[in-house]
C-alpha cells in the first residue's frame, strides 16, 4: 500500500493542510482585528476558536441529541445539554447579579414572537441538520452540505429583521428574570431543580426503553489524554465544561452572553447593502445597536468575531483529527439539498423572531435565568419533533 493511499484511510492521521490553513487563517484574522478594535476582541476571537474545538472534538449537537433521545430513547447527549446548562448557569447568574451594570443577561420577552420563532427554529434544525452553533462547526469541519444550510440560514434570517418589528407588536410582556424575583441563589436552586428533574425523566425513559442507562457523560477519553485533547473525539464532560466556561469568558469580555445568529442577519445585510439595497429603509436596522453593526466593520461586531473564531476553530480541530470534509463523502440526495435550504431558511427566520438559536436563547438564556429561555426549550422541542418525522421524507435518515 502506497503512503498516500494509507493516508486516505487513516481518518485519524493530521491533515497538516487544514490545520497549516485554520492557523495561518487565525494568525490573519486575529491581527486584522488587532488592527481595527481593542485587544478583548482579540481575546474574543480566540474564545470563539476555543469553543470551536470544544464543539467538534466534543461532537456535541442539540439537534441530534434531542433526535436520538426521540427516536432511540438514548440521553446520554440530552443529559450533557442539561449539565451544561446547570454550569453555566452556576457560573453566569452569580456575575450578572454583582457585576453592577456594566455586564447584561440574555433576557428577552415572553409572547407569539418568541413561541413561533423558537417552534421554527427547532423544525429547522432538524431538517436542516444543525443548530446554530452545529451549522457553524459543521461548516468548519468543511461539510458541503451544511454551507447550503448557513446560505439560507443567513437568507432567514434578514428577512426575519424585516418583520421582526410586527412580530414584537403581537401580544407578550416583558422579560421575565428568575433572578429579580428569587435572587441569584433562588434561581440557581430553580435551574439546578429543573435541569436535574429533567435529567431524572430522560434517564427514566432509557431506562424503560433498554433496560440500561447510557454513561458517556463521565466516561474518560478513549485514548491517551494528550492524544485525545489535541486529536478528539473528547469525553463529553470536556466539552461541557469548555462550552460553559467559554460562555462565561464571553460574558466577561463582551459583557453579555454568548450568541450566534444575529451576526447572520447583519452579514446578509451587508451583501444586500453592497449591492445597492438601502438597509436602512427597514425599522430594525434604524435601531441603535444594529445601526451601529451595520455601519461599522464586522471586525469590530463581537458576535461575527466570536463567529468567525469558531469556524477556524472547529476547522483547527477537524484538521488534527484528520477528519476535514469526511462528512461530504459520497453524493448528496437532492431531497437532503432541499431540507438543507428549508431548514436553513426556518432557522434563520425562527431564530430573529425568538431573539436567538439554541445559544443566544435557550442556552445563553437560561444561564441568565431568563424565563424565555426555558419557553424556547419548550417550544423548539415541538417544532423538533415535528421535522423528525419529515426528515425521511426528505432522504434524512433518523438512525
Amino acid at each position: 500500500m502506497s503512503r498516500g493511499s494509507a493516508a486516505a484511510v487513516d481518518p485519524r492521521r493530521v491533515d497538516r493542510f487544514v490545520v497549516t490553513t485554520a492557523l495561518t487563517a487565525a494568525a490573519v484574522l486575529a491581527a486584522l482585528i488587532a488592527l481595527e478594535t481593542a485587544p478583548f476582541l482579540v481575546a474574543l476571537f480566540f474564545v470563539g476558536g476555543a469553543l470551536g474545538i470544544g464543539l467538534y472534538h466534543g461532537a456535541f449537537g442539540f439537534t441530534g441529541g434531542w433526535r436520538r433521545f426521540v427516536v432511540q430513547g438514548r440521553g446520554a447527549a440530552l443529559r450533557a445539554q442539561l449539565a451544561l446548562l446547570a454550569l453555566a448557569t452556576v457560573l453566569i447568574v452569580p456575575v450578572l447579579a454583582f457585576a453592577g451594570g456594566g455586564m447584561t443577561g440574555a433576557l428577552a420577552p415572553v409572547g407569539l414572537s418568541l413561541l413561533i420563532g423558537a417552534f421554527l427554529f427547532g423544525f429547522g434544525m432538524q431538517l436542516g441538520g444543525g443548530c446554530g452553533s452545529g451549522t457553524l462547526f459543521t461548516v468548519g469541519a468543511g461539510n458541503i452540505r451544511m454551507m447550503l444550510t448557513l446560505v439560507f440560514f443567513v437568507i432567514g434570517s434578514v428577512i426575519g429583521t424585516l418583520h421582526l418589528p410586527w412580530w414584537l407588536e403581537q401580544p407578550g410582556f416583558d422579560p421575565v428574570n428568575l433572578a429579580g424575583g428569587l435572587g441569584a441563589g433562588g434561581a440557581i436552586a430553580l435551574t439546578l431543580a429543573l435541569c436535574g428533574g429533567l435529567a431524572w425523566w430522560v434517564t427514566r425513559i432509557e431506562r424503560r426503553r433498554h433496560g440500561d442507562v447510557e454513561r458517556r457523560l463521565l466516561a474518560g477519553p478513549q485514548g491517551g489524554m494528550f492524544s485525545s485533547l489535541f486529536k478528539g473525539p473528547w469525553p463529553l464532560i470536556w466539552a461541557v465544561v469548555v462550552l460553559a466556561v467559554g460562555n462565561l469568558a464571553v460574558l466577561l469580555l463582551a459583557g453579555h452572553p454568548w450568541g450566534i445568529t444575529f451576526a447572520f442577519g447583519l452579514w446578509g445585510a451587508k451583501i444586500l447593502q453592497a449591492v445597492g439595497v438601502d438597509m436602512g429603509q427597514f425599522e430594525f436596522w434604524t435601531w441603535d445597536y444594529p445601526a451601529m453593526a451595520l455601519a461599522d466593520s464586522v471586525l469590530v461586531n463581537v458576535t461575527s468575531v466570536t463567529n468567525f473564531g469558531l469556524l477556524v476553530g472547529a476547522m483547527l480541530a477537524a484538521g488534527l483529527a484528520g477528519r476535514f470534509n469526511r462528512a461530504s463523502q459520497g453524493r448528496i440526495p437532492p431531497r437532503s439539498l432541499l431540507a438543507a435550504a428549508i431548514g436553513g431558511l426556518a432557522m434563520g427566520y425562527g431564530a430573529r423572531l425568538a431573539f436567538g438559536c439554541n445559544i443566544g436563547a435557550m442556552f445563553s438564556g437560561i444561564a441568565s435565568a431568563s424565563l424565555h429561555g426555558w419557553i424556547w426549550f419548550a417550544a423548539a422541542w415541538v417544532g423538533s419533533l415535528i421535522a423528525i418525522r419529515l426528515r425521511p421524507r426528505f432522504s434524512l435518515s433518523n438512525d
